[in-house]
């Protein structure tokens, strides 16, 4: 069955050379999610702005339950700033999504998303907290 919002996260243990943490979420947009019908009329697939906001409530998911795995209380919902993203590949209506988020050394967090495998989307999410 297909969920509009990710409704799984798991931590993936690192590797031992790699001491970051990834959170990994599963989706996928049903074949009657409005943003079909006009993208693109006879040849649906999902569009990116929809891709990245699932990619950023992944990653919000994912610093939240960092914070609370370090004691830390999450204030308000921090700006964020899309420092890179590319769109690897076309989704279709009903596909399977993972979204794995990793937060990178210089403190932002890095999303894949893939199909099967397959890779889908990939960027670089820079959080700021607000004044």
């Amino acid at each position: 069955s297909c969920r509009r919002w990710p409704n799984h996260t798991r931590r993936v243990p690192p590797a031992k050379a790699d001491p970051v943490q990834s959170e990994e979420t599963t989706l996928c947009f049903a074949p009657g999610h409005p943003a079909f019908d006009g993208h693109f009329p006879g040849r649906p697939m999902v569009p990116g702005v929809l891709l990245l906001d699932a990619a950023l409530h992944a990653a919000a998911q994912a610093r939240t339950a960092a914070d609370a795995a370090n004691g830390q209380h999450s204030g308000p919902p921090p700006r964020c700033l899309v420092s890179s993203a590319k769109f690897l590949s076309p989704v279709l209506p009903g596909e399977a999504l993972t979204i794995s988020c990793t937060a990178t050394a210089a403190g932002h967090t890095r999303f894949d998303i893939a199909c099967q495998g397959r890779p889908v989307a990939t960027g670089t999410f820079a959080f700021e907290n607000s004044p």
